[in-house]
């Protein structure tokens, strides 16, 4: 069992997958001043609410009805733009390995993103993924509007840009803006299955609207489950990236790169303990990324609709359930069917009252370890779940996963 701990998006209350005991909520850190194209100082608004909240939220329907059929859940605002693949894919970046060198190529790409007047609502980071004005930063970054002040998007050396909101995501994390300007200088995505333990992995963002800063460490681990968010409504659900790669609020929506130059991970989640007054330090050195072929996928989404979908197996889960697993609900509850029929699970043979084992070999330890781990497939990939029924035997099926809505 995961040892109790907190862990925090970088500007709200997050959680690892399994719930570890909850603790007090952290303090807002005031905005700072409005920032010009040379005055490279300010402190990006951060609110963390109770961890209390994020577990009670998650206590309802919320999970039963994502992993049944949700409806989308992307926020979109602005135009839709032509597909990806109308586009040549980012130049790998020129590099010699070394941070400095890496550093000096990557660093005109990352973005310091400001919400509201001078950034009065918060302030995170962004990096470029398209020449033609697209850049990919964190769900949560551009849903802290709350004066209707717009977004700006600054990249080292220029003039702050007016964005648009192309589509967000507030489930996987994701947002893509896009701002009137062409020839800017896009990361290229790294293979995630490339991805190993202990390689070196630098970071980079705005830490407290100190943009352009850098930090380096290792990749501490694959597949963390972790969910992040204030809310049920807006949490967000990562097999994530683990590093002690130093990240703080502010590099939210910034790179996680390997040497090469390519995008890894994008950061969106730390952990942090309480300090002696109540309220949270910075980092422990324990990071968490979205994956790169995540974001990747999603980014793709919504610039190609303006909208996303998620993967779904087609059950309702049985929240009370506290043992092991996930199980599906035993007896139809309010009208609602515990299999969806012509559903993957019912096409695959899940019946009521089964418990989902593992997925793929990976133990299950909860409903919402389960929906992580259903969030990391991509809609048609097929996985094999173990499960065990009321009785005791345990039989493997493969389900196909389907695309949410349908």
């Amino acid at each position: 069992m995961t040892e109790p701990t907190q862990s925090f998006d970088l500007d709200r209350t997050g959680q690892l997958a399994h719930p570890p005991t909850p603790q007090p909520a952290a303090y807002p850190v005031p905005a700072g001043p409005p920032r010009g194209p040379s005055r490279r100082r300010g402190v990006p608004v951060v609110v963390v609410a109770g961890l209390a909240g994020l577990i009670g939220g998650l206590g309802g329907g919320a999970i039963a009805q994502t992993l049944m059929s949700p409806a989308e859940q992307a926020v979109v605002s602005g135009t839709t733009a032509a597909p990806v693949s109308q586009t040549p894919a980012p130049s790998p970046v020129t590099t010699d390995g070394s941070i400095p060198a890496l550093s000096r190529a990557v660093l005109p790409s990352v973005a310091l993103i400001s919400v509201g007047p001078g950034g009065r609502d918060g302030q995170g980071s962004g990096f470029v993924i398209r020449e033609d004005g697209y850049v990919l930063t964190n769900h949560h970054v551009v849903a802290a509007s709350t004066t209707g002040g717009g977004i700006t998007v600054q990249l080292p050396g220029h003039e702050p840009w007016t964005a648009e909101v192309v589509g967000s995501d507030a489930t996987y994390d994701i947002a893509v803006l896009r701002v009137d300007q062409t020839g800017l200088a896009a990361l290229p995505f790294a293979d995630s299955t490339s991805l190993e333990v202990g390689q070196t992995v630098v970071a980079v963002g705005a830490p407290l609207g100190l943009d352009s800063t850098v930090t380096s460490g290792i990749v501490s681990a694959i597949d963390r489950p972790v969910v992040a968010g204030d809310d049920a409504e807006n949490a967000s659900y990562i097999n994530a990236v683990q590093t002690d790669a130093a990240i703080n609020p502010g590099n939210s929506g910034g790179p996680l790169l390997d040497l090469a130059g390519r995008v890894v991970g994008v950061n969106s989640a730390i952990a942090q303990l309480p300090t002696t007054f109540g309220g949270a330090a910075g980092s422990i050195g324990l990071g968490f990324a979205i994956p790169a072929e995540q974001a990747e996928r999603t980014a793709t989404q919504l610039i190609e609709t303006g909208t996303s979908q998620h993967p779904v197996m087609g059950v309702h889960i049985d929240l009370e359930y506290t043992g092991e697993g996930a199980r599906v609900l035993a007896a139809p509850r309010g009208g609602t069917a515990p299999v969806v029929p012509g559903g993957p699970a019912e096409a695959a043979g899940v019946r009521a009252g089964d418990v989902i084992v593992s997925v793929d070999g990976t133990r299950i330890r909860d409903s919402q370890h389960l929906l992580v781990e259903l969030r990391s497939h991509a809609i048609g990939e097929s996985v094999q779940m173990e499960l065990q029924d009321e009785s005791g035997a345990v039989r493997t099926v493969t389900i196909t996963l389907a695309a949410s809505g349908e």
